[in-house]
């Protein structure tokens, strides 16, 4: 493989690497204010409005951000009643087919998000509930984890390759 996908394979999935690591304390940002929550209508007898949209951000940040770590880890789910039987090679032309299909979506899936994301800071768009947050700084969060999605989707695609022309990165 030439240098450059070498480079590109090393770059995004040890980026994506450190992202993934930071994102697994992001549960515990969720479980923090789910507690809270909790706290405040218990002893307080007033409940947070703000904790349980928050703690959907934070599960969304959580999911999309850490998605990518996931998939290089290959933690992802897959039916293995035959892919398990086949062999590298097969299994990597399978996969390549595959995160094809993967990227493509992913492509469609940015669109939309940057087109949404455009239209909440131009029309300072809100979520309907009471706290009434802004809605860009998640949208743009969700963003960025489709991005370093689509950019591992590509380092798979890419060490599928390799594996098909019989090399290693």
């Amino acid at each position: 493989m030439p240098k450059f996908f070498r480079a590109y394979v090393r770059y995004v999935d040890g980026f994506n690497y450190c992202a993934g690591r930071v994102m697994m304390y992001g549960f515990f940002v969720m479980v923090a204010v789910l507690l809270w929550s909790t706290i405040s209508k218990a002893i307080f007898v007033v409940p947070a409005f703000w904790t349980l949209e928050m703690a959907q951000f934070a599960l969304v940040t959580y999911y999309l951000v850490g998605g990518p770590y996931s998939m290089q880890m290959g933690s992802n789910v897959r039916m293995d009643l035959f892919y398990s039987n086949w062999s590298t090679q097969k299994k990597a032309a399978f996969d390549s087919f595959t995160v094809l299909l993967l990227i493509f979506y992913l492509g469609v899936l940015l669109y939309g998000g940057i087109s949404s994301t455009m239209y909440a800071v131009e029309y300072q768009e809100r979520s309907p509930s009471l706290w009434r947050p802004l809605m860009w700084p998640i949208k743009s969060i969700m963003c960025f984890g489709i991005f370093l999605m689509l950019l591992q989707a590509i380092s798979e695609l890419i060490k599928d390759i390799a594996k098909l022309r019989g090399e290693e990165l």
